[in-house]
């Protein structure tokens, strides 16, 4: 008998991330104490002024389908935007919107890659890059960005990476899961790479645009390298900054033949998004912006926290992102021992198994994003249970053996 899975869907994995959500809710239903530290979600509300502005389109009826890549009105908020804030001269044919950013990167993956091409995947990567890829049909080539550079690419690894076979260079900045985020000098290096193969396409992810610390200054490559912007896809999405995550609105920028074979992608699969989610983002984009630096101070202090406290645990070395809401702390000094049920930590997996049943803390294995041996935290959450978890965390580490 035939197998009821496609040869596509075999070839790649749930969501790490979605998995360890999906247990500590488990968890905590069957009535244990979890903290769960899995989820990339902002724990703020939605702004009152975007609530609302989606229940007045309720009340204008604005119920109906819209343009299969997003309406006008958002288009333009959208064009608004990357000028405003990326000083990048898009035109409304230039944007595609689409039910969240996973689905705009599945959307460019999927119109333009052909059996055989390859994609180029810096690790520590976002859980979903490589099965992405995988889906459409391509083949993800990973590598990685030590410890020791920030977990960033360098540019004699990606000229090492590139192939006659390679489509596209996904860059992810600031990282989930690191938090690295990229200066200007450091784009302008990759660029020059880039610039000697005009075959790549370059895709980048900006879904955490504003949640950058200290002095850093924020800049795409599309900015960074003009030139290079018809061959750019600039991702980003109001989930993040706007903590807008269920309402499942991501957009992108890019050259008007990619943006239209994404959209012929999107009419056969989702048709629109949301109506009402499209109205919401149009005052996400267009009102108010002064919630975005209070709640920024919040989190950087919450990193803060989240450092200092990882780094007292022992065995644990904890480096300090950019940006995001990510932490991504080895837990090398830890391999070898032994917890006090007898089980040998072997790799982060058993690492993040032997936290959540101990503790009670749901942590994400760094196999999971590519690289070990890491995990994973996300501190979009108080300062209370981040305290309460490190505190977990640094008694776990402690009874080691």
């Amino acid at each position: 008998m035939s197998s009821l899975q496609s040869s596509a869907l075999a070839r790649v994995k749930p969501s790490a991330t979605i998995a360890v959500t999906a247990q500590a809710r488990k968890l905590k239903a069957e009535g244990r104490d979890v903290i769960g530290l899995g989820a990339g979600e902002p724990d703020f509300d939605t702004p009152e002024n975007i609530k609302q502005a989606a229940i007045d389109a309720i009340n204008r009826g604005e119920t109906k389908y819209t343009d299969a890549d997003g309406m006008p009105e958002l288009k333009a908020a959208i064009v608004a935007k990357f000028k405003r804030e990326n000083a990048l001269d898009y035109t409304a044919a230039n944007v595609h919107v689409a039910p969240g950013g996973k689905p705009v990167i599945f959307n460019a993956l999927v119109a333009t890659l052909n059996p055989g091409d390859e994609v180029i995947v810096p690790a520590p990567y976002w859980v979903s890059y490589p099965d992405m890829v995988l889906l459409a049909g391509g083949e993800p080539v990973t590598v990685v960005g030590e410890e020791k550079d920030g977990f960033k690419l360098l540019p004699d690894v990606l000229e090492a990476a590139i192939t006659p076979r390679t489509k596209w260079l996904i860059l992810n900045s600031p990282s989930n899961p690191t938090g690295a985020a990229y200066t200007r000098a450091e784009l302008e290096a990759l660029a020059e790479v880039l610039r000697r193969h005009a075959h790549v396409w370059v895709l980048t992810d900006d879904m955490y645009e504003h949640l950058v610390y200290g002095d850093f200054e924020y800049t795409t490559i599309a900015q960074v390298a003009p030139d290079l912007i018809d061959r750019t896809l600039t991702v980003n999405g109001v989930s993040k900054a706007y903590a807008m995550t269920g309402w499942r609105i991501g957009y992108a920028g890019g050259p008007k033949p990619l943006i239209d074979l994404m959209r012929k992608v999107a009419s056969q699969t989702t048709s629109n998004p949301s109506s009402i989610s499209q109205w919401a983002a149009v005052e996400a984009l267009n009102g108010p912006q002064d919630f975005i630096p209070e709640r920024k101070a919040a989190f950087e202090k919450r990193r803060d926290l989240v450092v200092s406290m990882l780094n007292q645990a022992a065995g644990i070395t904890c480096a300090t992102p950019e940006g995001a809401f990510y932490v991504y702390p080895s837990i090398a000094g830890l391999i070898g021992k032994t917890t006090e049920a007898g089980v040998a930590i072997d790799g982060d997996s058993t690492f993040a198994a032997e936290l959540l049943n101990a503790e009670g803390v749901a942590v994400v294995q760094g196999e999971a994003f590519g690289l070990s041996p890491y995990f994973r935290i996300s501190y979009a959450t108080s300062d209370a249970v981040l305290e309460e978890a490190c505190t977990r965390i640094q008694r776990f580490t402690a009874s080691l053996r």
